[in-house]
């Protein structure tokens, strides 16, 4: 009987045991998830077509629906089928704290992914290419960066873009009044009402303000670049090894297929909500190998 009672014993330890390391496996934004039932996507206001909200109110756009392959990832792999979908508004400058301290899982916007900003957060793989721009009025006449010179010149705060405008501003000794707008609407405005003569962001950022302004006839994006084309990443946290192996997967696995393209032009060379512009943006060649063969590097040479 003892004996009996000795071999039960160890197999209720066993069975212990077991069940400590399977709960002990899950780390990170996953446990988190599971333990809330919930997983939280930060969202852009106005960030044609990548992230804003429809006249619904509703969060759309390319990078929306790219971590909805994400969430279905986490989904699978937590086993959780009702697991529940919640919206966070962020901005250019609250979106890397609101990651940090955990009131959003994932980023999914227009954000640049640089080798700066992967020492505060990390990216999962690249799903578009960027370069640095500014959009003005076709009646201002300012087509050239020098032409910018003394002028007033809007971005948005915390946005790779303004310490793009600062770093020409101070190499070039251009003299323009630099003035940081709490996101894509308000600095378009400016430029809108004469308040800015330009208007510094990514160039896909300006083409899908323009599509969606009263007269997109009176707006133009300069030729002249404040960058190389440069790499767009949906954000995580830094060290979150696990959440980051599952989303490079999902994201892997989309861009290669049949599925992501489909997905691109949807976005770019189709209709979309909420005034059925078409950007008529095609995948350019640097964006098929980068959908080839996906990658999270922020290098823009690696394109």
């Amino acid at each position: 009987m003892r004996k009996v009672l000795f071999v039960a014993a160890i197999l209720a330890a066993l069975v212990s045991g077991c069940a400590s390391a399977e709960a002990g496996e899950l780390t990170g934004t996953l446990a988190k998830v599971k333990e809330l039932g919930y997983i939280t996507i930060g969202h852009r206001e106005a960030s044609v077509p990548f992230s804003y909200v429809d006249d619904k109110r509703q969060p759309v756009g390319f990078a929306i629906d790219i971590c909805g392959k994400i969430v279905d990832a986490v989904k699978r792999e937590l086993e959780m089928e009702k697991l529940e979908v919640r919206y966070q508004l962020v901005t250019a400058s609250t979106r890397i704290p609101l990651l940090a301290n955990g009131t959003i899982d994932l980023e999914c916007g227009n954000t640049t992914n640089n080798a700066e900003r992967q020492k505060q957060v990390w990216y999962t793989n690249t799903h578009f290419l960027t370069a640095s721009r500014f959009l003005s009025r076709v009646d201002a006449n300012v087509r050239l960066i020098a032409d910018l010179k003394g002028k007033t010149v809007v971005s948005p705060a915390g946005s790779t873009n303004i310490r793009q405008a600062l770093e020409f501003n101070n190499r070039l000794h251009l003299g323009m009044t630099i003035v940081p707008a709490q996101d894509q609407g308000e600095a378009f405005l400016m430029v809108e009402t004469g308040r800015a003569a330009a208007f510094v962001q990514d160039d896909i950022v300006l083409a899908g303000l323009i599509a969606i302004a009263k007269d997109p006839k009176a707006y133009m994006i300069s030729e002249d670049a404040f960058s190389k084309p440069e790499p767009y990443g949906i954000m995580l946290r830094k060290d979150d090894v696990a959440f980051k192996a599952l989303a490079d997967a999902a994201t892997s696995a989309l861009y290669k297929s049949a599925e992501g393209r489909a997905l691109y032009a949807k976005w770019f060379t189709q209709a979309i909500p909420p005034k059925n512009v078409n950007l008529n943006i095609p995948m350019s060649e640097a964006m098929k190998r980068a959908f080839e063969k996906p990658t999270d590097s922020p290098d823009p040479a690696a394109y």
